[in-house]
């Protein structure tokens, strides 16, 4: 499976969730540009409602060394990692209109539990939504919203192979690959009403996964190889 979006994919994932009976939009968007987020909330309340739940889930994520390491990569993962994540965040609060059951879902890679090298500007902007997240807890709870990060841990979307996988499995002790509905089943009751009493908590969803950060930043290296590797192909 080629990482990237295909050609009909939104319209395919908009179909599945209308099969469902209830209503749906989609909007591509950059979030690295300016006033992004005030077009998201417009077109949400113009086309559904006033939003109940923001899940925050874009993300920027390239190979940056001391090596390599350059001004614009910076700005690169600053603009969607922690500004966008921050502009979402803080004009969801402020437009919010109800009395309770706000709910905001920010999703982490568990950067607090140890180093991430060769990923030095992700590392950094990606662990500030943790710092982001509690600290952001104590000033809505009275407006009636929770706000939780998740960390998904190492998880198969569809790009891992064999070799990757064979690699990975004995770390699990379920001894089994995170899936992307581990992840969706635990955002599902965080923002359910069950979930109210849950806030300002970060969550590390990884099935006991026992990698070290390092093994994690292993990882992000092969993802990136393999981004470049089918760019080239598709050039």
């Amino acid at each position: 499976m080629p990482w990237c979006v295909e050609q009909h994919e939104p319209e395919t994932i908009q179909n599945e969730i209308l099969n469902f009976g209830v209503r749906c939009e989609k909007l591509e968007l950059d979030l690295s540009s300016e006033k992004a987020y005030k077009k998201l909330f417009r077109v949400v309340n113009e086309t559904l409602d006033s939003p109940l739940i923001l899940v925050n889930n874009a993300t920027c994520s390239t190979v940056t060394t001391i090596g390599n390491f350059t001004e614009s990569a910076l700005d690169r993962h600053y603009a969607i990692n922690l500004k966008a994540t921050t502009l979402l965040c803080i004009d969801f609060i402020k437009q919010f209109k109800f009395k309770k059951n706000g709910r905001i879902i920010n999703l982490s890679s568990g950067q607090s539990l140890g180093q991430m090298p060769n990923e030095i500007a992700y590392a950094f902007t990606k662990g500030t939504i943790e710092t982001l997240t509690y600290t952001l807890s104590q000033e809505i709870a009275s407006k009636g919203i929770t706000i939780n990060a998740v960390n998904p841990g190492p998880n198969d979307t569809g790009w891992m192979d064999d070799e990757l996988k064979s690699k990975l499995i004995g770390q699990f002790p379920m001894k089994r690959i995170g899936k992307p509905k581990y992840t969706a089943k635990l955002i599902g009751f965080l923002v359910s009403e069950d979930a109210e009493w849950i806030t300002g908590q970060i969550i590390h969803s990884e099935g006991g996964f026992k990698g070290k950060r390092i093994q994690k930043a292993l990882l992000i290296l092969k993802i990136m190889r393999y981004f470049l590797d089918y760019d080239n192909q598709t050039k």
